[in-house]
């Protein structure tokens, strides 16, 4: 989860898979995994802040899928 510097955007179609890339703006950076069985908001040092964001776990109860969110707030 820790972002590198780059001097140039990769091409189109030159990542793997689905990858793209994306500027990453000023901010705390979260990793969310919702599951029925688990909600967990990581920090990138893998710290979990899941009792620190009450109201983004709570949310995640919700989803009817299972995930993996990378963000930054």
């Amino acid at each position: 989860m820790l972002a590198e510097t780059r001097r140039a955007w990769p091409r189109d179609g030159t990542l793997p898979g689905h990858l793209v890339a994306e500027q990453k703006p000023d901010g705390f950076r979260y990793i969310l995994f919702a599951r029925p069985d688990l909600v967990m908001v990581q920090s990138r040092r893998g710290a979990d802040l899941t009792s620190a964001l009450p109201d983004i776990a709570a949310a995640a109860t919700e989803l009817s899928e299972v995930l993996v969110l990378d963000g930054v707030m």
